[in-house]
């Protein structure tokens, strides 16, 4: 892993994606043990997966990990929290803003 460039790595994975009552979520597991740091990207690739409802499906993948450069896991590491905190500038209340 270079200061400046990324590099490109493939990874077996498993996708599953339910489309139920009791859930609606989409997961990837990497098959091989790799890592994702901060700052890296992972990209499924295939075609598009569809679930109807009440279904749970499981598709094994490949996937493409982009590795960040170590100057942008220094910089995502750095401001992450900031941008964290601003997710969390909500609030729940009865007032109805006029």
């Amino acid at each position: 892993m270079g200061l400046i460039f990324r590099e490109k790595e493939t990874a077996p994975c498993t996708v599953t994606i339910s489309h139920r009552f009791e859930e609606l979520s989409a997961h990837v597991r990497l098959d091989n043990g790799a890592v994702i740091h901060p700052g890296d990207t992972v990209q499924v690739q295939g075609p598009e997966i569809m679930a109807a409802f009440g279904e749970m499906i499981e598709e094994q993948r490949t996937a493409v990990i982009t590795r960040a450069s170590k100057l942008e896991q220094m910089w995502t590491r750095a401001t992450g929290d900031l941008e964290f905190m601003e997710l969390c500038e909500f609030s729940f209340s009865e007032e109805v803003m006029s």
